[in-house]
């Protein structure tokens, strides 16, 4: 965190929020409430470590390894009074529908929030500009930005500050903007106002629950990571399960089955941010073009973009599973085969377990 180093008369605080929000706007943020650091997260700290003790964090050791952390602020960054959570569309323009997508079970589906560039360093840059704004009219002042990147509870504490609720799928639920947008945190010493949570307007729906191709989402607001398809084909570093593969389809990295069948998103924007315009045509492109990219192309092609954290052997190993899923074809065959023979275990294994679904299909035929 920033040191305080400021000699100037407090500010207006009242004044400093509404400005910071008018900052926001222009950075390209749209949304910027404030909650209280201080505020009661009892129930959302229970919450946390029920689910950790039920093991639906899987591999995510990351999720256990910092205690309290996550919903005690002045512990990760002693002097924090509040916390400004804002919010970011990413649905790009122009994209092939994604049931379209979906639907083709020889094409690529990948989770829209991933066509474009690093959301991490857009919104970590963003926060940083905010940052320095904040700065050049108080001065200095104690602040640490976050995305993603820190034992942060975003979505419970962008619900705390008022930016939407959580909804049954356990995402961050909007009415003006659906569930489509990226969260960002600034944790500073600053005692601002702070904003009105919002209610819960999830009402009976229960669609998000119904459409999970591999019902991750045991209860409302409960999701066994461990199934979740986004937990399988980018956190999980190791085999997926093979009872779990057939529910994949052709999904290989991400899945967005619960937002696009939510009603609220019916209001989610379109993205401003060039960032995060499709890249490399990866909206509509199909499992064996991408199937061929060797690990230098792989490392070229998503230079930047979130996807490339995974690795070249994990986007094998999940394109070979939706490979396995699609219709049959001589083609999809042929690509299998000429990876059988892999560097890697973990992706001969996926890709033989693919050729075995591809056979299956033949004979059924």
């Amino acid at each position: 965190m920033q040191e305080n180093t400021s000699t100037n008369k407090l500010p207006d605080y009242i004044a400093l929020a509404t400005a910071i929000k008018a900052w926001s706007k222009e950075l390209g943020f749209q949304d910027t409430c404030i909650a209280d650091a201080g505020a009661d997260m009892s129930a959302v700290e229970s919450g946390l470590f029920q689910w950790l003790d039920k093991g639906y964090h899987g591999d995510m050791d990351y999720m256990a390894k910092h205690g309290t952390k996550r919903t005690r602020p002045a512990e990760l960054e002693p002097g924090t009074q509040r916390i400004i959570s804002v919010c970011m569309n990413y649905s790009p323009p122009a994209t092939k529908k994604s049931w379209d997508v979906i639907n083709m079970g020889d094409q690529a589906f990948i989770s829209r929030y991933a066509l474009g560039r690093d959301y991490h360093k857009v919104m970590r840059a963003r926060l940083q500009r905010l940052a320095d704004k904040i700065t050049a009219a108080v001065g200095q002042f104690n602040y640490r930005v976050f995305s993603d990147s820190a034992p942060v509870m975003e979505v419970a504490w962008a619900q705390k500050a008022g930016l939407g609720w959580r909804g049954k799928h356990t995402l961050l639920l909007s009415r003006q903007a659906g569930s489509m947008f990226f969260l960002g945190e600034m944790y500073t010493d600053l005692p601002l106002p702070v904003d009105e949570t919002t209610g819960d307007y999830c009402g009976s729906c229960s669609k998000c629950i119904d459409i999970c191709p591999t019902q991750a989402i045991i209860a409302p607001y409960e999701l066994d990571a461990r199934r979740c398809i986004s937990y399988l084909t980018i956190e999980l570093k190791s085999s997926i399960p093979e009872s779990l593969r057939p529910l994949i389809g052709n999904r290989i990295y991400g899945c967005d089955d619960c937002q696009l069948v939510c009603p609220w998103n019916k209001f989610a924007r379109i993205t401003n941010e060039n960032d995060f315009h499709v890249r490399n045509g990866l909206d509509d492109v199909s499992l064996i073009a991408l199937f061929s990219w060797d690990q230098e192309t792989f490392e070229t092609k998503l230079a930047g973009t979130p996807i490339r954290r995974i690795g070249h052997q994990q986007w094998l190993r999940n394109i070979a599973v939706g490979l396995g899923n699609a219709p049959y074809s001589g083609e999809i065959v042929t690509a299998l085969q000429a990876r059988l023979d892999d560097a890697s275990a973990l992706v001969r294994e996926h890709v033989q377990w693919a050729l075995q679904q591809q056979d299956k299909k033949r004979t059924e035929q």
